[in-house]
């Protein structure tokens, strides 16, 4: 029976092929959208992930700017300041192996003929450069790295060796001008995996304090915890120490004590609200498809009218005629739903090659999952099979005697 109910649903959506692609358009857009938002989200998600991974859990990120703000943007839009003394502190404090700071700041860096804005990084040169390396995620490609006293010496980024960042590419102990003032270039950060990173420049923080104008400033302190020590009991000691030397209330403070599990919490939620608010403007399109489904499925019933009546008239029940019908708008959604998830994917992995392949940005890396592949047509098949709903009921609530009459 089941099957006979399929078969005449199929022969009538192949009797009405343009009114059935029209039908399913809504359909399949709203769950391309939806897919390939999802897998985009995801893979960003695990970018994301991967990249505080190699960061490793025992580090703790002091910033300026006050409490809620995320992120460089909070940092650099802040007019707070972290100190050498801030910087004391943290280092007295009994659970700290290891804390040093750093500056940066985007500034006019030339070279040959061609001036570009790039971050440049003052970074330290004594036993905490390796706190550094870990949250930057840097290694070195080509030359030597800086060391104590290399005030004149400079580290440029992979898009600044490898491509046409300047139009020229410059080369090792070539000159750069950095704020008009020349450093010799010594190495050659391998890639990190996104633009701002790969386009920056590594100096000696002492260099790059004479360059800001800034004395024993920093943009930022990262701390390692001792082993066996918590890194978010450390946080909490570190911010109620920072505080009461700064004299600032609970709250009101001008600067972020974060681990980094802490700070990828907060950039998760925030992309999970991002991704929210899009699927649902995308889920626009799969209300717009139901009201397509069981808008054709009204007019399905009405061309089929007599059809119904000779139905019933041989003997076919309400159950029957309504499960019929159901059939039908069920599998305008599981089409639409399956076209809409290859477009999908489509969709995500042509994102995800121009991401990585044409902008070279280590971003994205979408993978197929079967719960989302099965989610989406699920979805898609409920919500034809409500569409169809009213419709259906309505066929099979009709008179014999009326069908068999309707002109």
């Amino acid at each position: 029976m089941i099957y006979d109910f399929f078969k005449l649903a199929v022969s009538s959506i192949k009797q009405r092929k343009m009114r059935s692609w029209l039908t399913m358009i809504g359909i399949f857009i709203g769950i391309a959208a939806v897919v390939s938002l999802i897998s985009l989200g995801d893979g960003m998600q695990s970018a994301i992930n991967e990249q505080f991974e190699k960061m490793g859990s025992d580090k703790i990120m002091v910033m300026p700017g006050g409490a809620g703000g995320v992120g460089m943007m909070n940092m650099m839009t802040s007019a707070a300041k972290l100190t050498e003394d801030d910087l004391k502190i943290i280092k007295k404090q009994s659970g700290v192996d290891v804390a040093g700071g750093m500056i940066f700041k985007s500034v006019a860096v030339k070279y040959k003929d061609k001036t570009k804005y790039s971050f440049v990084n003052g970074i330290p040169t004594d036993d905490t450069q390796d706190i550094f390396k870990d949250m930057e995620s840097y290694e070195m490609l080509k030359g030597r790295d800086l060391k104590e006293g290399n005030d004149k010496e400079v580290l440029i980024g992979y898009d600044i060796a490898y491509t046409d960042y300047f139009d020229k590419r410059p080369k090792l102990r070539d000159k750069i001008y950095i704020m008009d003032k020349p450093f010799t270039i010594i190495g050659v950060i391998d890639r990190i995996g996104n633009s701002q990173d790969d386009s920056s420049l590594y100096v000696t923080f002492d260099a790059a304090s004479d360059l800001f104008g800034t004395k024993d400033e920093y943009g930022i302190i990262l701390v390692k915890v001792k082993p066996n020590v918590k890194p978010a009991d450390l946080a909490e000691i570190l911010k109620k120490k920072l505080r009461r030397e700064r004299r600032e209330k609970e709250g009101e403070e001008s600067f972020q004590v974060q681990t980094t599990e802490q700070l990828l919490n907060q950039v998760n939620s925030l992309l999970d609200v991002i991704n929210a608010v899009l699927i649902a403007i995308a889920s626009i399109a799969l209300v717009v498809g139901g009201v397509g489904i069981m808008n054709t499925m009204y007019t399905s019933i009405v061309e089929r009218t007599k059809d119904i009546g000779i139905m019933k008239a041989i003997g076919a029940t309400d159950s029957q005629i309504l499960s019929i019908f159901l059939f039908e708008a069920g599998i305008y959604g599981l089409v639409g739903g399956t076209i809409g998830v290859i477009l999908g994917y489509m969709i995500s992995k042509s994102a995800e090659y121009i991401t990585v392949v044409v902008l070279q940005q280590e971003l994205l890396s979408v993978t197929y999952d079967p719960y989302l592949i099965g989610g989406a047509l699920a979805f898609s098949t409920i919500l034809g099979i409500l569409s169809g709903i009213f419709p259906a009921k309505k066929a099979a609530d009709m008179e014999p005697v009326d069908a068999l009459r309707y002109e």
